[in-house]
């Protein structure tokens, strides 16, 4: 028969810092932990006695948050709520993961990088800076997410990508190989940067796939101008519908329009209003 187990008050310290201790990189003290309670973490049940990682003090776990395998959470990184870091994966300085998010693999989230809602960061990927990852979004492979980047909702990067500055990344939108979003640049709806795409200008993505390399084979853009006067995405590969915010045309000043000629008889006549 299973065995029940008793929900356990969040408040509550749901574990101890066993005897068993090691020197992380930074010359911390880590402490393996031991549960010292029956609770769920999620939609797994942590029975009373179980092991679990390494943290440096109390304070780095609270909530049903837990910490497994050879996973370390140091310095003021905070993991909360029902969250979970596995694997060999880190979170250190001042990071936070929270909610229902999951840290796993050889992942790192360090600097006042958030992770939260449902948010997934696996594989050897890096969520640093100020950068957060909420909603159901993933950072995975060996993509990285930092700065003050933002990648939320559905939204997934992953290969070697890269997305940092003010960079946003939404809806059900996708970043890979090894393309990088950078600048304001917003990448949203279900468009799909990959191969060597940059994403620069100070413009809205809503669409469309866009992908960068020599391949003579791909469509091109033949004649675009971004939002900061940029020529950069032209002569850019293309695959695909896609939508590009255009800047407001220049006026151009012309000419009055020239009177018609007119041959009668074999003289020439201007004709005149």
């Amino acid at each position: 028969m299973k065995e029940e187990i008793k929900e356990s008050n969040m408040s509550e310290l749901k574990f101890k810092l066993t005897k068993e201790s090691k020197i992380n990189a930074l010359g911390g003290q880590l402490f393996r932990i031991e549960a010292i309670v029956n609770f769920k973490n999620g939609n797994n049940e942590i029975k009373k006695g179980t092991k679990g990682g390494w943290v440096e003090k109390d304070s780095n776990l609270s909530g049903n948050a837990w910490v497994s395998g050879n996973a370390i959470v140091s310095g003021n990184a905070r993991v909360s709520g029902n969250a979970k870091v596995s694997g060999d994966a880190m979170v250190y300085d001042d990071a936070i993961v929270s909610d229902n998010a999951w840290v796993s693999g050889d992942a790192k989230v360090s600097g006042n990088a958030m992770i939260s809602g449902n948010a997934r960061v696996s594989g050897d990927a890096m969520v640093y800076g100020n950068a957060k990852v909420s909603g159901n979004a993933k950072v995975s492979g060996n993509a990285r997410v930092s700065d003050n980047a933002w990648v939320s909702d559905n939204a997934w990067v992953y290969g070697d990508a890269r997305v940092y500055d003010d960079a946003m990344v939404y809806g059900n939108a996708k970043v890979s190989g090894d393309a990088m979003v950078y600048d304001d640049a917003r990448v949203s709806g279900d468009a799909r940067v990959y191969g060597d795409a940059r994403l620069i200008a100070k413009s809205a993505y809503t669409k469309g796939s866009f992908v960068g390399g020599d391949n003579s084979e791909t469509p091109k853009f033949t004649n675009i101008t971004d939002k900061t006067g940029s020529n950069y995405w032209r002569n850019q590969y293309v695959i695909g519908d896609y939508e590009i915010s255009e800047i407001e045309p220049k006026a151009v000043e012309t000419s009055e329009t020239e009177p018609e000629i007119i041959t009668l008889n074999g003289k020439r006549y201007k004709v005149v209003e």
